[in-house]
Order: structure tokens, then sequence, then C-alpha cells
């Protein structure tokens, strides 16, 4: 079946970097736009960024354009989400989604 499971998340500085991944199983990554979403605490789940089936196309978020890269490896099945220049505003669960389907999420927390 179809499995999504975000890594890299953790306790990042402001300023300083953090690697999402995105790990699928279950399918065919390729061919496939994917997507990465947060949700804060007490907030709406918010969408940060997306790759088109061969990562010719991305698109960011307002919030995010520029300090984070998402890019994807077709033949390792991932997907990654790298986030520079962190502020305390990206602390927050960090999901993949694909297909109508969601991990579990990662947690970020950006903290001095």
């Amino acid at each position: 079946q179809v499995q999504l499971v975000e890594s890299g998340g953790g306790l990042g500085q402001p300023g300083g970097s953090l690697r999402l991944s995105c790990s699928t199983s279950g399918f065919t990554l390729g061919g496939y736009e994917v997507k990465w979403y947060r949700q804060a605490t007490g907030k709406g789940r918010e969408w940060v960024a997306s790759i088109s089936d061969t990562g010719s196309i991305t698109r960011y978020a307002d919030s995010v354009k520029g300090p984070f890269t998402i890019s994807r490896d077709n033949f390792k099945n991932t997907v990654y989400l790298q986030m520079n220049s962190l502020k305390l505003e990206d602390t927050a669960q960090y999901y993949c989604y694909i297909l109508n389907y969601w991990g579990q999420g990662t947690q970020v927390t950006v903290s001095t």
C-alpha cells in the first residue's frame, strides 16, 4: 500500500538549516506531483511547496520563497525540503502529500 514517511525534523536555530525527507513506497513516485504542507499548533494546514513529476517546475508559498527548496529523486522514491534561514515561525509539523495520501509528519521546532 502507499506509504509516505517524513523524516529530518528536529530542533533548529534561527538562521539555521534542516533538510526534510519524504520517503515513499507502494507506488512509483515518478509521474506524480508532490507537495509539502505544514501545520503549526492551533493553526490550519498550510501549503509550503510543490514539485512537478519530473522536478522541472517548483512553486513556493510566499512565506518560504527563497530560503526553502523542494527537490526529488525519483530513483530513490524520495522528496526533499531543504529549509535554510530558519525562522521561529517555521515551527510546525511538516507533511508530504502525494496522490491524496498524507504522511505522519515530522516536527520542526525553531528556537534559540
